[in-house]
């Protein structure tokens, strides 16, 4: 196997995307996205968007509108693309469809391509007799090459309108240089459809043509597409075309080694990620790392959590591992949790606003001090979320009423016989932490959770000989309606004295 080199070519490069409209955007998209725009940026060329809308049967009108919005979020530019326009305009495939059409005609008047009029049930027989016989080569038999449309009418299985193919010579070329794999192999194809009855072109045509009036130099797609570049480089030829590099990059793989797909894995929607309450930060990173290093510090060591730019800064296609990487939303998890503790509070709130207004914690128009509380919940909370999706239950019981604080069934059923008498002296010791207004010549707030803590621990566990556990336990009850929660000194100090007395009132009532 020669030694691939991704060493671009003295022009500045080209590069492209160019998803199908057909449903929500598949995470492969951002995936190729990343490692395009990468190499675009690592050698001051440019990344260009182009929408491949040709499949009309499975087109979705709003598609591209969410492939922007997704893309944005994940912080990924183009240069050039359908909401942009550019010199090579226009960028929608389906309305490139006078480009195409003399194309294929040149192509069919040089013996290049033929029209095939056989219908769909004819092609289905052909293939199920070629099943049967295990014939070691495949594909479409050539009954319609060479005769006119009279001729072809003679015979079974005639359509009236025609598909045109491509002609494929015996001697077709089946090794190419890939820049991650070197030399590879692919099989021989058979004689591909290049328009259909429709009057669209397939892919296979566009793509060629669409890369060359746009001058791709550096073709980047997943590893399935390798069967298909012996019929993309025998169109560059025939038509006289300079030929790009090609990249296949491996497929992202589910844990049983599964190719990744909308309809078995939910986590192959990029919206889902964002519904998720990913970080669109963490989710390029963890991208950036499937098939690919960490960074290599000075010591030697290596560092999974990086930025777009240090991908870019260090970027070559040769450290692609072509293995499938495996998609391992754990992985992914550990990463966001570190991205959410490098936000500031200011910043965490923001995120959380719109996951906290969808659960209903928070409305619409939020008040000034309903975002000052955030910001001081967000804080405390940090440390413990994965998701910005998590936040919701930690935070929900700061924004409710002292008296109507709902206690989860499991809380309830945890407090003890001695309960009502733990939040009696609760309640007596933070009766004696005076609250801030109390004491305005205070140079630090009086209600704050040291004092709070060493109140709470001389009552219950010196005084009372509880342990911490079922000391605070209905406290935390009294204050969250959870038996798990944020740290509750601390939440006790963000609620202030008046609501935390309130709600331990509001408990014992009920014991």
């Amino acid at each position: 196997m020669s030694t691939p080199t991704s060493a671009p070519s003295p022009q500045p490069p080209r590069l492209r995307v160019a998803p199908s409209p057909t449903g929500d955007p598949h995470v492969g998209t951002a995936y190729m996205s990343l490692f395009n725009l990468a190499f675009a940026r690592r050698h001051g060329g440019q990344f260009v968007l182009r929408v491949e809308d040709t499949d009309r049967a499975r087109f979705r009108a709003d598609s591209e509108a969410q492939l922007y919005d997704t893309l944005h979020w994940l912080g990924v530019t183009w240069d050039e693309g359908p909401d942009l326009g550019g010199p090579y305009a226009p960028y929608r495939q389906s309305e490139r469809l006078e480009t195409y059409g003399p194309i294929i005609e040149r192509l069919r008047a040089e013996g290049k391509a033929y029209y095939c009029w056989c219908s769909s049930e004819r092609l289905a027989q052909m293939r199920e007799e070629q099943q049967k016989s295990k014939q070691s080569a495949t594909g479409y038999d050539r009954m319609c090459l060479g005769k006119t449309a009279q001729e072809r009418a003679a015979l079974p299985g005639f359509s009236d309108t025609p598909v045109v193919r491509m002609l494929v010579p015996d001697d077709v070329e089946l090794t190419f240089t890939d820049l991650i794999r070197g030399t590879m192999s692919a099989p021989r194809p058979d004689d591909q459809v290049i328009r259909k009855a429709d009057g669209f072109p397939t892919y296979h045509l566009a793509v060629v043509v669409d890369d060359h009036e746009m001058g791709i130099t550096h073709v980047v797609r997943g590893e399935e597409w390798i069967s298909s570049t012996p019929k993309h480089r025998l169109l560059y030829r025939q038509l006289g075309w300079p030929e790009p590099a090609w990249v296949h990059m491996p497929l992202l793989r589910n844990a049983d080694r599964s190719k990744i797909s909308k309809r078995k894995n939910p986590a192959a929607a990029l919206t889902w990620f964002r519904e998720q309450g990913y970080l669109p930060e963490a989710l390029v990173n963890f991208l950036c790392l499937l098939g690919y290093p960490p960074i290599i510090e000075a010591d030697g060591s290596e560092r999974e959590v990086l930025t777009f730019d240090e991908f870019v800064a260090g970027f070559d296609f040769a450290k692609v591992n072509p293995v499938g990487p495996i998609f391992d939303i754990k992985k992914l998890d550990w990463l966001n949790g570190v991205k959410i503790r490098e936000l500031t509070p200011q910043e965490l709130a923001s995120r959380l606003l719109p996951f906290l207004q969808e659960a209903g914690v928070l409305s619409s128009n939020p008040s000034l001090g309903e975002l000052a509380r955030l910001a001081k919940v967000s804080a405390l909370i940090q440390p413990r979320l994965v998701k910005l999706s998590d936040a919701a239950v930690l935070v929900a019981p700061f924004y409710v009423a002292d008296d109507a604080v709902p206690i989860a069934q499991d809380a309830r059923a945890g407090l003890a016989e001695d309960a009502a008498a733990v939040l009696d002296a609760g309640i007596a010791a933070l009766e004696g932490v005076p609250a801030d207004e109390e004491d305005l010549l205070a140079s630090t707030p009086r209600w704050n959770h040291e004092a709070i803590e060493s109140a709470l621990r001389a009552a219950l566990v010196e005084e009372m000989g509880l342990k911490p556990k079922f000391a605070f336990g209905p406290l935390r009850t009294a204050i969250s309606g959870q038996r798990v929660s944020p740290p509750l000194f601390e939440s006790m100090e963000i609620l202030g004295r008046c609501s935390t007395l309130k709600r331990l009132r509001t408990l014992r009532a009920c014991r």
